[in-house]
């Protein structure tokens, strides 16, 4: 019965995402939100390699009910823009001061290639992030920055804090479809130390050399792991579903911790939320325990949609 109402919902996702997206009622000073992780694509098509509006203001002036500016880190095959066309306009409209970046894109590849990023080395990926975090810092004056992360966007911010001078620069963290441990999905937990076995190094994989690096024993993940997943210093928000098709078995992303840590499973208390790994990002019930997450002095209701797999959206 569960696989055919998912499957359903699929059927129903794929179609809604060949249609007009409908966006949320938005006053005029604000910017329409939709629900939905494919949002950002068309920016992404008639703005290649830009930003979406709201995000990337560097004249942005952080307020004091949100002193902190908003980085967002995209997925494998992601970008500052496909990846959070659902999450700059809401972020944006709250009040904060929203940034993004596209890292680990393959180099000198032209347009559309050169918007496909998470595709390098997690650990140059993260030399990436952390200096983008350093202009954000420069440019608002913010002492910290809260982090929104997104599948392999949960571990390179994680890198960038462990090892490249990040622990006290980052204050609340967020992460949706949490790749913490990688995964073991198609084998990937065998295939991979095999491939290692024979010397096969990540950056002689081609094209992604970051897909070799999500195995639960890549090198990258057992330094993430090395002395604990978190550091004392900064607020762990984890929201994972148990649909996740690629974090397999999905509490991989959820590592237990200390009071810091706050793990998350989106189908608990909502059993009609189909999203899955890609869909999490663009689903109304994860955004708002997101903002729960980065304002936790003003709580707010948390919504149960029917949420379809791929887009998110209600359905």
């Amino acid at each position: 019965m569960r696989s055919t109402k998912i499957l359903v919902a699929l059927v129903v996702a794929v179609c809604g995402a060949l249609m007009v997206m409908t966006a949320a009622p938005a006053r005029a000073d604000t910017l329409p939100v939709t629900y939905n992780f494919l949002a950002g694509i068309p920016d992404e098509l008639t703005d290649p390699g830009g930003s979406l509006p709201g995000s990337n203001d560097w004249n942005c002036t952080p307020s004091a009910r949100h002193p902190n500016p908003v980085i967002l880190a995209h997925g494998t095959g992601g970008s500052q823009q496909t990846n959070w066309g659902t999450y700059v306009p809401l972020l944006k409209n709250e009040g904060y001061c929203v940034y993004a970046l596209t890292y680990g894109a393959i180099k000198g590849a032209p347009w559309p290639i050169s918007a496909i990023g998470g595709m390098g080395e997690m650990s140059a990926s993260a030399a990436e992030f952390g200096a983008f975090v350093d202009k954000v810092r420069r440019a608002t004056g913010a002492p910290k920055v809260d982090v929104v992360g997104h599948s392999q966007g949960t571990v390179v911010p994680a890198y960038y804090a462990k090892y490249l001078g990040g622990r006290d620069a980052i204050d609340k963290y967020v992460s949706l479809a949490p790749a913490w441990r990688g995964s073991g999905v198609g084998g990937n937990d065998v295939i991979m130390p095999i491939v290692r076995s024979l010397g096969l190094r990540p950056e002689q994989v081609p094209l992604c050399q970051a897909c070799a690096q999500l195995d639960p024993g890549a090198q990258v993940l057992r330094q993430v792991a090395e002395g604990g997943y978190y550091l004392p210093s900064i607020q762990y928000t984890n929201i994972a579903t148990r649909y996740d098709e690629l974090v397999v078995p999905y509490w991989l992303g959820l590592p237990p911790g200390g009071p810091n840590v706050r793990n998350i499973i989106v189908q608990e208390g909502c059993s009609v939320d189909f999203t899955e790994h890609a869909g999490i990002a663009g689903s109304r019930r994860a955004a708002h325990f997101v903002l729960n997450a980065l304002d936790p002095d003003h709580p707010r209701a948390v919504p149960c949609d029917r949420a379809a797999p791929v887009t998110g959206s209600p359905f």
